[in-house]
């Protein structure tokens, strides 16, 4: 009930009472829809922030994709020029995910864990008599997680019942 209408009440039918009544009613409803604006700005600028690199990441992504894929398809050589090549491009991988762990982008590697069509993206399903139906055995491609906000599903493959 607002102040105007608890004045009402009491029979004290002043106008100028009534009309202070109704804008410091009007004041304070002002002042309130004031403060959310002012919340949900800053609110906005924050998420803005935290989001602004999400493009940027997405680009660094195959480049972590291909970093790692070089160094699953290479023979394993076992001279010195070989291992040093491989320690380098190891490093460099490295480098890249801790730079993405710097701000806020976490890897999805989920093999063993319970398909979440939230995170994950199911490429095929296989019979699997071993694992529980909707496990994913097989992680084709890692998935990036910006803060709270999917970057990247991880591309799986998943059990089912045999």
């Amino acid at each position: 009930m607002t102040q105007a209408e608890e004045i009402r009440e009491e029979n004290i039918v002043s106008p100028e009472v009534e009309e202070i009544a109704n804008l410091k009613d009007q004041l304070l409803r002002a002042l309130a829809e004031q403060e959310n604006i002012r919340k949900r700005a800053h609110r906005e600028v924050d998420d803005a922030n935290k989001y602004a690199v999400s493009n940027f990441a997405r680009e660094l992504l195959s480049v972590s994709d291909n970093l790692r894929r070089a160094l699953n398809a290479a023979p394993q050589n076992d001279d010195e020029q070989s291992k040093t090549f491989f320690q380098g491009i190891e490093m460099t991988e490295k480098e890249l995910l801790n730079s993405f762990q710097k701000f806020g982008i976490k890897k999805i590697s989920p093999e063993g864990e319970k398909f979440d069509h939230n995170l994950h993206q199911a490429m095929f399903e296989a019979e699997d008599a071993e694992k529980e139906p909707g496990t994913i055995i097989q992680v084709l491609q890692p998935g990036y997680i910006l803060h709270d906000r999917l970057l990247r599903p991880a591309l799986v493959g998943v059990s089912k019942k045999a």
